[in-house]
């Protein structure tokens, strides 16, 4: 079957791998379409930390079920459109005990520490498909990437009547805007692309702003009244905005980080202390795949507009390059691997 691997940052090629074989508590999955997300960009630059070469990439997807292994329940059937939660955990570590798989110690997430979804036919356990009867395949692809900024607005704890930050605006960090939108709050976005921007106050957010503008923090200041928001949500994983996270947000506010920064970052720690300040890391998702399916099906944002590009899955290679050069100016890429 047709299999994209990204040999090293920078490379990625085309090659033909064994059609897998599911197992008795698995489905075999004909992909549809596969995302290309900020960590697969990451690995592509060589500034994903967790990702290891040669790879597999890609962990969104959409799917039809072509097969179910003799264990699989008859509720799932060949046809159905499914897509998956893409994260293992081993039920053991101290996070998994406490109900928090997403954070499993021995974690490992497709297409980053074991080989992902951009193939032809791939095989997992049903246990791990969600379906949907109503999505377009496009749409559905979709789901992980929003659940994941769902679950960070879920850990920032967010309520009606906070003013929360979004810093970076590309899926995720947009998953994260709607989520506290839906939630009540009043979301300043802030990214260095204006597209972005624009497809943010779609979304519902309330305020945009550019980082590199002159009155950048007198806006903000003056949005908040002079006391800053009281949730700062970092979904870029840069030393910069890891940065304006702690000394943005208000006293007494919450700091959800969802970004990967592969480098240490110095930070003035004596903010955190002296602000009280709840900071939280946010990773994968949780109970959020149905919820965020339930979201994409009642069509009430333009959903399709976070799709900025569809390239066959023999250009891959072209469409990891075209991104790299212009990722502030698209949003999400789809690969089609076959006909919906």
């Amino acid at each position: 079957m047709k299999t994209v691997i990204m040999q090293k940052p920078g490379q990625v090629e085309l090659v033909q791998t064994p059609i897998p074989r599911p197992g008795p508590g698995e489905v075999l999955l004909e992909v549809l379409f596969a995302g290309i997300c900020g960590t697969d960009l990451g690995s592509y630059r060589g500034s994903n930390p967790l990702v290891s070469y040669p790879r597999i990439p890609g962990h969104e997807i959409s799917a039809r079920v072509l097969e179910t292994g003799s264990a699989v329940p008859g509720r799932v059937r060949p046809g159905d459109l499914v897509t998956i939660s893409p994260y293992c955990h081993c039920g053991a570590c101290a996070a998994c005990i406490r109900g928090r798989v997403n954070s499993c110690r021995r974690n490992q997430t497709l297409g980053v520490q074991r080989d992902g979804v951009m193939v032809e036919w791939f095989a997992i356990p049903w246990e791990k498909t969600y379906p949907s009867t109503s999505l377009s395949p496009e749409l559905l692809a979709l789901t992980e990437p929003l659940c994941i900024g769902s679950h960070a607005a879920a850990r920032g704890r967010i309520c009606s009547g906070d003013t929360v930050l979004v810093l970076g605006c590309g899926t995720i960090g947009m998953g994260a805007l709607i989520a506290s939108v839906q939630l009540g709050a009043r979301v300043i976005a802030v990214d260095y692309s204006s597209f972005k921007l624009d497809l943010a106050r779609l979304f519902g957010a309330a305020e945009t702003l550019l980082p590199d503008s002159p009155d950048y923090f007198q806006r903000l200041d003056a949005l908040t009244q002079g006391e800053g928001p009281g949730v700062v949500i970092e979904a870029v994983g840069s030393a910069g905005t890891y940065r304006s996270a702690i000394e943005l947000v208000s006293f007494a506010g919450r700091v959800v980080c969802i970004g990967y920064a592969r480098e240490d970052i110095p930070l003035q720690t004596a903010l955190i202390v002296k602000k009280e300040l709840d900071v939280m890391g946010s990773r994968n998702a949780l109970e959020e795949f149905g919820p965020v399916i339930s979201m994409l099906e009642s069509g009430k944002y333009p959903f399709k507009k976070l799709i900025s590009a569809v390239y066959p899955l023999e250009k891959a290679p072209q469409a990891f390059g075209d991104w790299d050069g212009n990722q502030g100016g698209m949003m999400k890429v789809l690969l089609r691997t076959a006909q919906a």
